[in-house]
């Protein structure tokens, strides 16, 4: 099932809440996400069976598509809805039904995939008007279902997980039950690294910044050892990504291996340098790695 929605509506939380585990980054920030990501859920049927349900998030959807970057992002957006089965339109309760949002569901019959709709953040609307906003929505697209959660709390996600896993076909499992999301280590390091730099720096490097994991070794007591580079588009961004006497960079690596640690259930020794590459948004090669085309 594909997650889609405009920039913050919260698909990464609500994947990461129906997985039961962190698998996508997640900050305030509209379209951190910038590469499919995989995340796997498994939920138990009435009848005692267990449903593995597959989902697909997104990068955000919208038309201030001016860099190659985020063109190719919402080309990918578009890409994993086709390629699923279903799709979860997410829409950010507490901003309505907006332009960006009737944009989206008015393309959707394009795609030619069963659709639901995820009204998100619904602990910040009052009831009535969640009613009058599901109403509006339903009157532009043929949804299979109208679901309300908050993915932030949880509300509601107990619904939508009952009625995914009784949509999912019947088969054998995808993938082991253990396994929460078919992301590389090494491309999981760059992303939580990520999602500290852009926490830590605000407004400072909007989207000026990008991270590679440059190696990723096993030590013989069970621990990893992890380089990453934080990469900047101008020598001006360097010191404040290092912060005061690097104090930035250690809080961004501080933050960033105590999560690692607990997504990989082992320790992590995380090295973190800051360089300046001007043109990192146009290196085919990093497209590659992130499952983006590059020729959009």
């Amino acid at each position: 099932m594909a997650l889609l929605g405009a920039p913050n509506a919260g698909k990464s939380t609500l994947l990461n809440t129906l997985v039961g585990s962190k698998v996508a980054i997640v900050s305030p920030k509209a379209q951190t996400t910038r590469t499919r990501v995989l995340g796997i859920a498994m939920h138990a049927l009435p009848d005692g069976r267990r449903a593995q349900i597959v989902f697909v998030d997104t990068p955000g959807i919208h038309d201030r598509r001016k860099r190659r970057l985020e063109r190719a992002m919402v080309r990918a957006a578009w890409q994993g809805a086709s390629d699923a089965d279903l799709v979860a339109m997410l829409v950010d309760a507490s901003r309505g039904f907006n332009d960006e949002a009737r944009a989206i569901a008015d393309r959707l019959g394009e795609v030619g995939k069963p659709a639901i709709l995820v009204l998100n953040k619904i602990d910040l609307v009052r009831r009535d008007k969640l009613l009058a906003l599901a109403a509006t929505a339903n009157a532009s697209f043929a949804f299979e279902r109208t679901f309300m959660v908050s993915a932030r709390t949880g509300d509601g996600i107990g619904d939508l997980a009952d009625w995914l896993a009784q949509a999912v076909p019947e088969g054998p499992l995808l993938y082991p039950e253990d396994q929460l999301t078919d992301m590389p280590l090494r491309l999981l390091a760059a992303e939580v690294v990520r999602e500290q730099v852009f926490l830590q720096l605000h407004d400072e490097l909007p989207y000026d910044a990008a991270v590679e994991t440059e190696a990723w070794s096993e030590r013989p007591d069970g621990s990893a050892r992890v380089d990453c580079a934080v990469f900047v588009m101008r020598e001006s961004q360097r010191p404040i990504a290092l912060g005061k006497g690097g104090s930035r960079i250690k809080m961004i690596g501080s933050r960033a291996r105590k999560q690692l640690t607990e997504i990989v259930g082992r320790p992590v020794h995380l090295f973190l340098t800051v360089k300046v590459k001007e043109r990192w948004a146009e290196e085919r090669e990093r497209y590659r790695e992130w499952g983006l085309e590059y020729d959009v």
